[in-house]
């Protein structure tokens, strides 16, 4: 995934090599290029890694200012309104003039220009006047940089395997964090994995002089958008929909190849309504499975018809399962263990969506801005897999949940659930193609904390906004049966048999009750997965896990070495996974974690 590490501190020429260490580890794919910079006076030693064909920032980079005392090196991606005559040059592009403008807005107003930019990034800025260093992020903190301050100077990258390579002594696992990932799939609070490895917290803007003094600095506090004031609801609306045509064409329109990820929801929808595309320059995607067209593969198709551009189907297949194990590994290693195994489908599909455009569009994150959506909460893994004392950790991971939670809705989830929960899947994703959503503009988020709680309650604004933009897209159910202004009975009808349907689907897969394991068990030779799955979702690791990928799961957790690991019950472990793959248990969820955490010993801890 591209991004930066580096080195401030005393020498950094001394450690050129521990920087050039850093960066080698993140160069994951072919289309990776990278390059360094040092400098004495700033006591810096940086590296940075991008794509060939998304980071145009870093072409040449750093960037500097008319009189080359303030530079920049941007890893990212920053959206503005475009103009007519944007082209992709380096040298006239409207990215090139914004970062440009940061520069020059820097030299008035310090660390605070940062919060003038509107994306997902991360930097430094190279003051040769006063010889500071400003490192940063964006306001929600999915420019990940993950830190070391060490006796010698602080160590940061986008990637903690890059610290693991160059600092060994960081790679003992924080079982207070592995607790947290355990119960709810993701870490607290800026903590990582790894003992004394830390994040720097969303819109910093950290400040590090010659002396060796640091300035931790935020530019932008959540509180300037939680006190505006509140708008009725056809005023919200009204500028609901102003702003969302204002702000979908930074996403769009800078003449780059883009591919739009369609699934069968509102968000995606909402996209291509209002994106008023030319017929054929839109390339239009649905990831699948094997077992027929699911309803996101059936309703995209129909909006991609509908508004004329061409559409295809990613399938996770057979010849997925046969790359599993490497994919499994690959995924852990590439998220720093953030992502669990599940990641190994986005790097899947993903890797083929890069073949058709470099840049994906999406409506990811939109059912949480707009709709409030809360994306994860503490689970209740078996008890009996875990050592007493890390049961403990289980406790007081669930705690800590339910204090962060009391934060303000909207601002949990974009300044905390974003940048902790869904930062893991986004960190796959962007190790193969750039990705894109307009749904966490700053304009846009902005704007919804301004919503009246009725608007955030209901699809309807999401609906009308469709029809108002597309009448055609808006008498297409969602795969949810979900349409603008239907007959009661037609509504009621469609929304009981989707709920079926998907409720069917989880119970036969991953959320199906040990009892009716044992069942399924009996009447296996029916094959009853091909009647029930494959309507809403394209992976089952129920299935997977107990047939194709049964070797697999025998090879890594009945290893002796998983079994005894100090926070698991290695009896237990082998009872769940053998309980598993014979049929007459489900553990899918608990494979999945505990999986993941083998492949994060393996890949991160032993293999540093």
């Amino acid at each position: 995934m591209p991004g930066i590490a580096g080195f401030i501190g005393i020498g950094p020429e001394a450690h050129r090599s521990a920087v050039q260490q850093m960066v080698k580890c993140m160069m994951h794919e072919p289309f990776h290029a990278c390059d360094t910079y040092f400098n004495e006076r700033l006591g810096l030693a940086l590296g940075w890694v991008r794509d060939k064909e998304n980071e145009l920032s870093l072409q040449g980079a750093p960037i500097w200012n008319a009189r080359k005392d303030i530079g920049l090196v941007l890893s990212g991606e920053t959206f503005h309104d475009q103009s007519d005559g944007d082209t992709i040059s380096p040298s006239n592009s409207a990215e090139f003039t914004e970062l440009h403008g940061l520069l020059d807005r820097y030299e008035n107003a310090g660390t605070d220009a940062v919060a003038t930019l509107n994306g997902w990034f991360r930097g430094v800025l190279l003051d040769l006047r006063e010889e500071k260093t400003i490192l940063f992020n964006d306001r929600y903190g999915l420019g990940r940089i993950y830190y070391h301050e060490a006796k010698d100077g602080f160590y940061f990258s986008s990637e903690a395997k890059s610290l693991l390579r160059v600092l060994p002594e960081l790679g003992e696992l924080d079982l207070p964090s592995l607790a947290e990932f355990f119960s709810f799939g993701c870490i607290l609070r800026n903590r990582t994995f790894f003992q004394g490895v830390f994040l720097l917290p969303s819109a910093s803007g950290w400040v590090f002089s010659r002396n060796q003094s640091t300035e931790k600095k935020n530019y932008f506090k959540k509180e300037s958008w939680e006190n505006q004031s509140r708008l009725t609801s056809e005023e919200f609306y009204h500028q609901f929909r102003q702003t969302f045509a204002q702000i979908l064409p930074r996403y769009i329109g800078n003449g780059r190849r883009i591919g739009m990820s369609l699934t069968g929801g509102l968000d995606g929808r909402m996209i291509m309504a209002w994106a008023n595309c030319q017929p054929n320059s839109l390339p239009c995607y649905t990831f699948g499975g094997h077992y027929r067209d699911c309803a996101d593969v059936k309703v995209a198709r129909a909006v991609a018809e509908i508004c004329r551009q061409p559409h295809q189907v990613i399938p996770v297949d057979n010849d997925f399962l046969r790359q599993f194990p490497s994919l499994a590994e690959r995924a852990i290693y590439i998220s720093d263990g953030t992502m669990d195994v599940t990641g190994s489908v986005e790097l899947y599909v993903n890797k083929v969506a890069r073949e058709i455009a470099p840049i994906r569009l999406t409506g990811n994150y939109g059912s949480e801005v707009i709709r409030g959506n809360i994306a994860f909460q503490p689970g209740a893994p078996p008890g009996e897999l875990f050592d007493p004392d890390f049961s403990r950790l289980l406790d007081a991971a669930t705690q800590a949940y339910a204090e962060e939670v009391e934060d303000n809705k909207l601002s949990f989830i974009v300044f905390k659930q974003l940048p902790w929960h869904h930062f893991s899947r986004l960190s796959v994703e962007q190790s193969q193609l750039r990705i894109r959503t307009p749904y966490i503009d700053t304009d846009f988020v902005k704007l919804m904390y301004r919503a009246p709680r009725e608007f955030t309650e209901s699809n309807e604004p999401s609906l009308r906004l469709i029809a108002e933009g597309n009448s055609a897209l808006a008498r297409i159910a969602t795969d949810r049966g979900l349409l603008h202004q239907p007959t009661k009975f037609w509504s009621r009808t469609r929304r009981s048999l989707n709920d079926f349907t998907f409720k069917s689907e989880y119970a036969y897969d991953v959320g199906m009750p040990h009892w009716l394991a044992k069942l399924d068990r009996i009447v296996a030779p029916l094959h009853l997965e091909r009647l029930v799955l494959g309507r809403h979702r394209f992976y089952h690791f129920r299935i997977w896990y107990r047939d194709q990928l049964a070797k697999y799961l025998k090879d890594i957790l009945l290893d002796s070495r998983a079994r005894q690991r100090p926070y698991l019950r290695g009896r237990f472990l082998e009872e769940m996974v053998n309980g598993h793959i014979k049929g007459n248990r489900n553990y899918t969820a608990q494979i999945h974690k505990v999986l993941s955490c083998e492949l994060l010993q393996r890949q991160l801890i032993e293999g540093h």
